[in-house]
């Protein structure tokens, strides 16, 4: 295969100290295999006019950077992406708060990008842009004569074309799109919406398979669920377990029941409904109390937007609430913090843990549902209660799905699941155990790249992925 070039807002630079993300873990496999260029925004906001491209190598991956503006960054970042963008793909339609200035912006930025990778091109570079903040990446590249191999991938929901019609100048943003070579998506779900736009936006002719033709262009629709690397990620488990942090904290526990929950501070994770639930559950199974604790981990993200810094307090007030109703002073019912453990420590602190509370309102995916199986004790599982409105709940399939618009029920779960019988644990752990380890990380990158780099209709390429939902 040739060089691949991987475009993403945030570059993963292996030397800054983070604790890589959710993207980050997904694709730098794929570019350690291949070796490669990983090329996008430094998260740095430049004062005056933005310095060049700044260009690292480590591994056999070149990590090439370039910083925003400030009216970039409010415009691009903080307000066409994650005020617009990010709401309505996850049908927050009540949420978004457009403006012509950031879709200019948006626009510019995304021009801006491809001006500073165009440099560092080679003709049979096969490039695999991510994410919602990217979508008309590859229009520029084509505008500036580019022919390249070009796949995106979007990590978050795609909602059905009555929610993406509601977005202003959504004729202008979502049909380029058709610039890619391949769109892929989570689930099955996704790409019928995406199928379905093209078809009543767009007008646009489908070939055999799963593509449509746009110009002299066939694009591709593809579904590549993203999976975790499962079997290492339990190997992982099995030793953070013994580790100092997690001993210490089960010794705090006083021999009770953990249920744990990690997500990012963000209202698509649906945590004060989530905290709503678990107030349930101890109001309607009162010889719980003093039984169990449920640890949130909740790092604050995207601070400078008010509608976060107001969820955070709403969440606070929540914890407060619940630990002053049924608190003792002996007990705390819910530990809420808001710092960022590392992969090992969230491993071990998984394995512990007699139940995994993930409860997205709306997700692509959700990897914390994912790495939760995979750290468990096959012999001594613990039980996943997960939302059905995750893209994880298509292959976890076995675990406890629910609805978290429906606090009672889901109080009502967490009651199951720390009741569930040994033999039915292990039985629904296995079975889920067993979907992930054959939709491993690394296939997800596989099938996906194999799929770009081969023409539409060819032996390879279309069993790769279903039809996207056509009618």
């Amino acid at each position: 295969m040739a060089r691949l070039v991987i475009v993403s807002n945030r570059v993963g630079v292996p030397d800054r100290g983070a604790r890589a993300g959710g993207l980050e873990v997904a694709i730098r496999p794929a570019l350690k295999r291949h070796g490669g260029l990983w090329f996008g925004w430094s998260g740095r906001v430049a004062e005056n006019t933005p310095r060049a491209v700044k260009s690292v190598t480590h591994d056999n991956i070149t990590y090439a950077t370039v910083d925003l503006s400030k009216d970039d960054y409010q415009e691009f970042y903080n307000g066409f992406a994650n005020r617009v963008l990010w709401p309505i793909l996850h049908y927050r339609l009540d949420l978004a708060e457009f403006t012509r200035r950031d879709l200019g912006g948006y626009f510019r930025v995304n021009q801006y990008f491809a001006t500073q990778l165009e440099s560092l091109l080679q003709p049979d570079d096969v490039i695999w842009v991510h994410d919602y903040h990217l979508i008309p990446f590859a229009k520029a590249l084509r505008d500036r004569g580019h022919s390249n191999k070009i796949g995106f991938f979007i990590h978050i929901p795609f909602p059905p074309p009555e929610i993406l019609a509601a977005l202003p100048n959504h004729d202008q943003l979502i049909p380029a799109l058709c610039h890619y070579d391949l769109v892929g998506f989570q689930t099955e779900v996704d790409s019928a919406n995406f199928s379905r736009y093209i078809a009543n936006e767009c007008g646009l002719p489908w070939a055999s398979g799963n593509s449509f033709h746009f110009g002299n262009r066939v694009v591709q629709v593809g579904t590549f669920p993203v999976g975790v690397e499962t079997e290492a990620f339990a190997r992982l488990a099995r030793r953070a377990v013994e580790t100092h942090f997690v001993r210490e904290v089960l010794e705090s526990l006083s021999g009770r029941a953990m249920i744990i929950g990690v997500d990012r501070l963000d209202y698509s994770k649906g945590i004060p409904e989530r905290m709503f639930a678990f107030e349930r559950f101890l109001a309607n199974f009162p010889d719980w109390r003093g039984k169990v604790t449920y640890l949130q981990i909740t790092p604050r993200s995207r601070t400078g937007i008010p509608e976060y810094a107001d969820m955070g307090r709403a969440v606070g007030e929540a914890v407060g609430r619940i630990n002053g109703a049924y608190g003792e002073a002996s007990w705390t019912p819910v530990r809420y913090i808001n710092k960022a453990h590392s992969r090992t420590a969230l491993a071990g602190l998984y394995r512990a843990a007699r139940a995994g509370l993930v409860t997205p309102l709306r997700d692509g995916m959700n990897l914390v549902a994912k790495e939760y199986v995979a750290a468990q004790n096959p012999d001594d599982p613990g039980v996943l209660i997960l939302s059905r409105f995750a893209g994880a709940a298509h292959e976890c399939s076995a675990a406890l799905l629910v609805n978290p618009y429906d606090p009672e029920g889901v109080g009502n779960t967490i009651n199951r699941a720390l009741s569930m019988p040994l033999e039915e644990r292990r039985q629904r752990h296995a079975a889920t155990f067993k979907v992930l380890v054959r939709n491993d990380l690394s296939h997800w990158a596989k099938r996906f790249l194999r799929m770009l780099d081969h023409p539409p209709g060819s032996a390879d390429t279309l069993p790769l992925a279903r039809a996207a939902g056509r009618r």
